[in-house]
C-alpha cells in the first residue's frame, strides 16, 4: 500500500475517533485506542488536530457542518419566498428538524451519529457544551429570529422555552427511535424519516401556537 494522503489520514482518524467516542464516551475513549483502529501513529493526531479536545470538535464538525448548512439553505429559501411577510411556521420547523432526522436515519451514518449525539447528553462536560454552543450558536440565533417571525405574537421568553422543547423532542427521536416502535407495538415506525418528520413538525407547530400558560396566583399565607 502506498503512502496515505493527508486527506486519507484525517478521514481514518475521524472515522476511528467517531466510533470510539460513540461506543466508549469522550472521556473513556483513549487516543491510543483511536490510533490503533485508525492504523496511524500518535504524531499524526497531534499534527492534524493538536489535542483530544480539538479532535472531538473535528468529529462533530464533520457531521454538524453539513446538517447546519442544509438547515440554513432551507431557511434562506423560506425567507426569500416570504419577503417581509410572516414566515410559514411548519416550514421553518421542518428546516430545523428535517436535516438532523434524515442524517440520523441514514443507513450508513445514522447509527453512530445517534450514539454520538446521545453521548452529549450523557456526558455534559464544560468543554463539550462550549463546543456545541460554538457549532450550533449561529443556527440557534437564525432560527430564533425565524420562529419569532412565524409566531410574532409569542413573547420572547416563551419563544425560547418552546425552542428548547423543539430541540428536546428532536433529540429524543434521534437518540431513541426504537422506543416508539416498542411502545406502539409496531404501529409506528420511526425508521421512515418522512413520516417521523411530518408527525414531529405537526406536533411542534401546535406547541408553538399553544396559548400561554396562565399565571397561578399564590394562596395567601396564613398568619
Amino acid at each position: 500500500m502506498g503512502k496515505l494522503s493527508e486527506g486519507d489520514t484525517k478521514t481514518l482518524i475521524l472515522d476511528a475517533a467517531e466510533q470510539a467516542f460513540a461506543e466508549l464516551g469522550f472521556d473513556a475513549a483513549s487516543l491510543r485506542r483511536i490510533i490503533s483502529v485508525a492504523g496511524v501513529n500518535l504524531a499524526a493526531i497531534h499534527y492534524h488536530y493538536g489535542s483530544k479536545e480539538a479532535l472531538i470538535e473535528a468529529v462533530f464538525a464533520r457531521r454538524v457542518g453539513p446538517v447546519n448548512q442544509a438547515r440554513l439553505e432551507r431557511l434562506d429559501a423560506i425567507e426569500r419566498r416570504a419577503g417581509q411577510g410572516v414566515l410559514p411556521l411548519e416550514e421553518v420547523i421542518e428546516a430545523l428538524v428535517g436535516p438532523a432526522l434524515r442524517l440520523a436515519r441514514d443507513s450508513a451514518k445514522g447509527p453512530v451519529v445517534m450514539r454520538l449525539y446521545g453521548r452529549t447528553v450523557a456526558e455534559p462536560g464544560e468543554h463539550l457544551q462550549k463546543m456545541l454552543s460554538h457549532q450550533f450558536g449561529g443556527v440557534v440565533k437564525r432560527f430564533a429570529t425565524a420562529l419569532q417571525r412565524a409566531v410574532p405574537e409569542l413573547p420572547r421568553d416563551a419563544l425560547y422555552w418552546r425552542m428548547q422543547f423543539i430541540i428536546g423532542a428532536m433529540g429524543h427521536l434521534i437518540c431513541d427511535p426504537q422506543r416508539l416502535k416498542l411502545i406502539s407495538g409496531g404501529l409506528c415506525d420511526p425508521s421512515d424519516p418522512n413520516t417521523a418528520i411530518r408527525q414531529l413538525v405537526a406536533f411542534l407547530a401546535a406547541g408553538m401556537r399553544a396559548p400561554l400558560p396562565s399565571k397561578r396566583k399564590e394562596a395567601p399565607r396564613k398568619r
